[in-house]
């Protein structure tokens, strides 16, 4: 088992802003990029043959889902998680560590792991770094996240610092298991992708000396690049940024940073701006469901009497499926009347938003443009907001 396809390599630069090339065991990914979530190995609502019409490179699955159903050893019988879901391109897969957050009231926290009932039967399980390691090598995903302890806003700087050691102890086990693992020095594993990465996840809460402590001591691991992590989990958006910020400036030039779990269109802007290269959120396709849609005027709610005899497209900017063959009035029916093409409908259209922004992105990077498509990026969404208010 070897990570040697793994690579990157920065092509453009505007500013702090990257343009560049991952490369995995499934193919190359541009950066920026933006991942789906496909929590079960499917992004809801829509099917493989969308995400590919719509340009997607790369998914993000759920490691914790997958474990409890249907289970990364019939998933590796069946060959991977690639074939088993018929999705040919990169993979990345969460460790269970934003479950351990998300499910508090189901788990308990120790030094060896993250002990917790399954929201399916009530069963207990024991989510260790090597048992998060071992069920993503079965799974076979092109990136495997290593696991840690995310902990919600506001925390005290104790708690933060006990946390971000827990996290820092667990990440240098997952290392030594991968390692282990690409050394065929465990049996009851089948290696699905020889070729996977492992990421190390930067924790530290919202303190810079702890987030810059985490930043160099989870680098001092080696790792195929990094995520930041424990983020949008309560802290007011300038702070957020701010942690950002200085947390890219910690961690190295010639590997990928992956702001893990957050994503409004204009988290995406800012955050490549302060050197972020890949993102993932359930946003569009979450929000798509509840009929709440993001058009380059601003996010609205289907549903609102006012598009009843709308004829006009959702964004007249866009030129997806959606948007060039469907009303506003349409799509209004669709979700009042609860038919399964609103989801979809709705879905095909917040990808295609935020894959377009991600793609408007690297050109303006790539041109040298950057800062003027922030500039004007932001004046739109405030010319949105101002609207609404009125």
């Amino acid at each position: 088992m070897s990570s040697s396809v793994f690579g990157f390599r920065v092509t453009d630069s505007d500013g702090r802003a990257r343009r560049g090339v991952m490369t995995t065991a499934h193919g190359a990914v541009e950066t920026p990029a933006f991942m789906p979530v496909g929590t079960q190995g499917a992004v809801k609502g829509v099917t493989h043959r969308d995400l590919e019409s719509l340009g997607v490179e790369i998914l993000l699955s759920n490691t914790y889902h997958l474990y409890l159903r249907p289970g990364d050893g019939l998933i590796a019988r069946r060959g991977g998680l690639h074939r088993f879901i018929s999705w040919n391109k990169p993979i990345l897969t969460d460790s269970g560590g934003y479950q351990i957050f998300s499910l508090a009231s189901k788990r308990r926290i120790d030094e060896q792991g993250a002990r917790f009932q399954s929201h399916l039967d009530g069963s207990a399980h024991l989510l260790t770094p090597e048992k998060a390691t071992d069920i993503q090598a079965q799974l076979g995903s092109d990136i495997a996240m290593v696991l840690d302890e995310c902990l919600a806003y506001p925390a005290t700087i104790d708690d933060v610092r006990r946390s971000m050691g827990l996290t820092l102890r667990w990440a240098g086990r997952a290392r030594d298991r991968l390692l282990q693992l690409r050394e065929e020095k465990v049996d009851d594993v089948i290696v699905t992708n020889p070729g996977q990465a492992q990421f190390g996840i930067v924790q530290g809460g919202v303190i810079p000396e702890l987030r810059e402590e985490s930043a160099r001591k989870t680098v001092a691991c080696a790792f195929e690049a990094y995520a930041i992590g424990g983020l949008s989990v309560g802290e007011p958006i300038d702070v957020m940024y701010d942690i950002v910020s200085q947390t890219t400036g910690w961690l190295p030039e010639d590997r990928p940073r992956y702001l893990m779990g957050t994503g409004t269109p204009e988290d995406l802007v800012e955050c490549v701006a302060r050197g972020i290269d890949l993102f993932d959120c359930v946003l569009p396709t979450r929000n798509a469901r509840n009929g709440q849609l993001f058009t380059s005027q601003g996010r609205i709610n289907i549903d609102n009497a006012r598009f009843a005899e709308d004829d006009g497209p959702v964004d007249p900017a866009c030129g997806c499926y959606t948007c060039r063959t469907f009303s506003r009035a349409y799509l209004r029916h669709l979700f009042n009347t609860r038919e399964m093409n609103a989801g979809a409908l709705n879905t095909l259209h917040n990808l295609n938003f935020y894959l377009d922004t991600i793609r408007r992105i690297r050109e303006a990077i790539r041109f040298g443009r950057f800062a003027s498509f922030r500039r004007t990026f932001q004046e739109q969404l405030s010319a949105a907001r101002f609207r609404d208010k009125g």
